[in-house]
């Protein structure tokens, strides 16, 4: 019985997000050569700039790997709480619970070292590979989905009080993204494209050479002790 939704099959590959340009970003890379991993970390970075009330480099992803006749796996990309919050450093702030949202609430952010560590022991691509496609819907503009600006004006206040560059970025003209309107993030696509270019720099060897797994490695590390996370203690 044909219901609207017809059945999908193919001999070269398949791609299922919540987001079309996530999907059609990971068949890009299938095409181009990448593997399947490839193709799952240049989708999960698109959904961080198009489904941002979802998900984010800073939040969590956990990853089950089945390859075909493979052993199933798992890479927990969970974030654990950080070392200081204990139940004596709310007390100090006068805080009876954990707060709801912000900071006090984070946990130590566990998505962007797991898609990394993805990419680095079962992709083929490079960083800048996997990235140019989150990269160039940041900086280019998409058509953002209802619920986007409806979780942000659930947020205003909190983003116009307390996080103003996240005001900058979700209430742009002072109103939270309406669909169909092209909107940006350049401040994810400026870092992402300095985090390539210190991770490459980093990674250069003898003779100009540059190996794969050490410029992602690099990137772990500028995003944990770089300038993200110099950022992130400045907030």
């Amino acid at each position: 019985m044909f219901t609207t939704r017809p059945t999908l099959q193919g001999t070269f590959g398949m791609v299922s997000s919540t987001h079309w340009l996530a999907s059609q970003s990971a068949m890009a890379v299938l095409e181009d050569g990448g593997n399947a991993f490839d193709a799952a970390v240049a989708a999960g970075f698109v959904l961080h700039v198009v489904e941002p009330h979802l998900n984010g480099p800073a939040g969590e992803v956990p990853i089950i790997l089945a390859p075909a006749g493979g052993e199933v796996r798992v890479l927990c990309g969970q974030g654990c709480a950080p070392a200081g919050a204990t139940v004596e450093h709310y007390r100090s702030l006068g805080l009876d619970l954990v707060p709801g949202t912000g900071p006090l609430a984070a946990a130590v952010p566990g998505a962007f070292d797991a898609w990394m560590l993805l990419l680095r022991d079962h992709g083929t691509k490079s960083l800048a590979d996997v990235l140019k496609y989150a990269i160039g819907y940041a900086e280019d503009g998409h058509a953002p989905v209802e619920r986007v600006g409806e979780t942000v004006a659930t947020v205003r206040e909190l983003f116009e009080r307390e996080w103003p560059s996240s005001a900058e970025v979700y209430l742009p003209g002072g109103r939270p993204p309406r669909p169909g309107e092209l909107f940006r993030n350049p401040a994810l696509a400026a870092t992402w494209r300095r985090l390539i270019a210190e991770a490459e720099a980093e990674a250069v060897g003898g003779e100009g050479s540059r190996s794969r797994v050490a410029e992602i490695e690099a990137a772990r590390e500028v995003w944990r002790g770089g300038f993200v996370a110099e950022a992130l203690v400045r907030q």
